[in-house]
């Protein structure tokens, strides 16, 4: 299980290239929540998502053969890989289910991957690349079921800590690779709290299970959260450092794209704002004197779906 070290060790490898150090927004009864609130715009990474610091710590941190990358993702994943891949000198092969968002699909071919559109989930469309890595020796880039992979993302929360004083963090899920980089980073010292959808509760139905078990996916994040389990080692960090575990309706996640969009014209695909939203909704709702913190993790989205 990776810690605190393994994360900074990944944020000094991926800082020198293009990373980029997100901005944060402090607010104060802003969106309808009386706590200190802190919003860091990870929506302004590279590619679109937090996903370029996991994706550049996994080709840096190994030996990427002659036939490059291949990679799995729901839409966000595959963007930061191509994209790092790109950056790098590297071949990408993007596998992507059928309901990824066009606007993540256009996203992977702009940085020049060869894309495959292969099963109606982000499962099938992983066990499709597999296959094609073993066909050409490339290597695989997970999404989020690698120590390296997550180690990478956890920079993310590292970061944020150095921006702003928050006492509990909302991290939005789908296989878990964010929340498991956070938790080692910083949960030791900060609350950790999961958010998924009601379509998506990988992780909130492997903490009450015990261990990671299928879920079915549906629902408006589902491209981007849906994940049918959560992958072990995630699990493990989380099953030790995640401290609660909340679920948010569509609905509260629509009206949340919109508000950020009011209010600050911060362009949040449904992943991006599920965070916040458990705070709108009341999902979570902090005590006196805590003060909140969450990530704008994604922008891969039809800027005219959240006006």
């Amino acid at each position: 299980m990776i810690s605190r070290k393994e994360v900074e060790a990944a944020w000094s490898l991926i800082r020198p290239h293009d990373v980029r150090r997100t901005p944060v927004l402090e607010l104060t009864g802003s969106f309808g929540i009386a706590a200190p609130l802190a919003l860091k715009l990870e929506a302004l990474q590279v590619s679109g998502s937090f996903k370029g610091r996991g994706a550049f710590h996994k080709l840096l941190a190994s030996k990427v053969p002659a036939a490059g990358i291949v990679a799995a993702s729901g839409g966000n994943h595959g963007a930061a890989a191509a994209y790092a891949a790109r950056a790098l000198g590297h071949k990408a092969e993007i596998f992507v289910p059928t309901i990824a968002a066009p606007a993540k699909v256009a996203r992977l071919q702009s940085y020049g991957a060869v894309v495959h559109q292969i099963g109606a989930v982000y499962a099938e469309a992983r066990a499709a690349s597999e296959k094609r890595a073993a066909e050409t020796g490339a290597l695989i880039a997970p999404a989020y079921e690698d120590p390296v992979v997550f180690a990478g993302a956890g920079s993310v929360a590292l970061e944020f800590a150095e921006q702003a004083k928050f006492d509990t963090l909302l991290v939005a899920v789908g296989g878990g690779g964010l929340i498991a980089g956070c938790a080692a980073a910083i949960g030791e010292q900060i609350k950790i709290v999961a958010v998924e959808t009601e379509g998506t509760p990988t992780l909130h139905e492997a903490l009450k299970t015990g261990e990671p078990v299928d879920v079915a996916i549906s629902g408006i994040a589902a491209d981007a959260l849906g994940a049918s389990r959560v992958g072990t080692p995630n699990f493990e960090i989380a099953q030790k450092l995640v401290r609660e575990s909340v679920l948010v309706g569509d609905d509260a996640v629509r009206t949340t794209q919109r508000a950020l969009w009011e209010a600050l014209r911060v362009v949040a695909e449904p992943a991006g704002a599920t965070g916040l939203a458990a705070l709108m909704s009341g999902a979570y709702r902090p005590a006196a004197g805590e003060r909140v913190a969450t990530l704008i993790c994604g922008a891969n989205t039809d800027p005219g779906s959240v006006s």
